[in-house]
């Protein structure tokens, strides 16, 4: 049987990304996965949404055309299924959902606004647990643009997860409250207190940046101390020096020393000395879950058909 494509589309604070990928139905050969496309799109909604509560007329109607312009890829690539999902920035957005259904009639591109704690489920669906030493104990920490997700996982599964509206952009902007730290820091007490943490598993593209400019490949741990040094490295530098010493894109640029603060935080508070950071996003997690639902839907249809 002939590969089946599946698209992701993740409306972040920062940035809109859609990735396709190509799956065999038979998970057990060589090329069963196969990344066919990975755009971004750097639209920030969250500028406007968190300072402003609203996205306006003009970023709407970019959005609007990307979602076209997504559409026609999509059908380029002859995708099977798709799932479109929208975070933080239209979470917060007073026209947030108007500007859904207005995309659904013009576009036919239907979006679900999740919340903070199925932003992180969906990523958790990506399998990255797969790998850890299921024996052992780890926080997970997604920053994004508006929020950032931390979850608990426990002999290798995901047991409780939060979100917070603390984001990069938010901090940008001056828009984070500083109750939202006071009850960060308090449920990383209580993880710290109730559990031993071995690894903080970072997930996002600023933990995929800062581990590059560590001077490490992927998929390899990166070490607190080796966090510590990028942050005191780059913390002095304007937007700037970060964009010409080390060819950041501006909007990475203007957030990652704010990230690297995030994941910084959260690693100090549950006591971790280390970082996992596997190559995996919420697009990832929203195409295994499009898979698992065809391979179900194909299965139900197969046992019909022997009735």
């Amino acid at each position: 049987m002939d590969n089946i494509q599946f698209a992701a589309i993740d409306i972040g604070s920062n940035a809109v990304r859609m990735l396709i990928k190509s799956i065999s139905p038979d998970e057990n050969t060589d090329n069963a996965s196969r990344k066919l496309l990975m755009l971004r799109v750097p639209l920030r909604l969250g500028q406007e949404s968190f300072s402003l509560g609203k996205i306006s007329d003009k970023k709407a109607k970019k959005l609007i055309k990307l979602m076209k312009a997504f559409k026609h890829l999509m059908n380029v690539y002859d995708v099977s299924d798709y799932r479109a999902c929208a975070t933080s920035a239209m979470r917060d957005a007073e026209n947030g959902k108007a500007l859904v259904k207005e995309i659904r009639k013009e576009v036919g591109i239907k979006i679900d606004i999740i919340s903070g704690q199925e932003e992180a489920s969906i990523i958790y669906e990506s399998h990255f647990g797969d790998s850890l030493n299921q024996t052992l104990n780890h926080v997970y920490v997604d920053v994004g643009g508006g929020s950032t997700e931390v979850g608990l996982i426990v002999n290798g599964e995901l047991i409780q997860s939060q979100s917070y509206n603390i984001g990069t952009v938010r901090l940008l902007n001056d828009k984070v409250d500083s109750h939202e730290y006071e009850r960060l820091h308090s449920d990383l007490t209580e993880i710290k207190e109730k559990y031993s943490i071995t690894d903080v598993v970072g997930s996002g593209g600023n933990i995929l940046k800062l581990q590059s400019l560590a001077g490490k490949p992927k998929n390899e741990d990166l070490s607190l101390e080796e966090l510590e040094v990028v942050y005191s490295d780059i913390k002095p530098l304007s937007v700037e020096d970060l964009i010409n010493t080390y060819k950041m894109k501006p909007d990475r640029a203007d957030v990652i020393v704010h990230a690297a603060e995030i994941y910084l935080d959260v690693a100090r508070s549950v006591g971790c000395s280390n970082f996992i950071v596997p190559t995996i996003g919420l697009t990832d997690g929203i195409i295994h879950i499009l898979f698992i639902k065809w391979k179900d839907n194909n299965l139900i249809e197969k046992n019909n058909n022997w009735t």
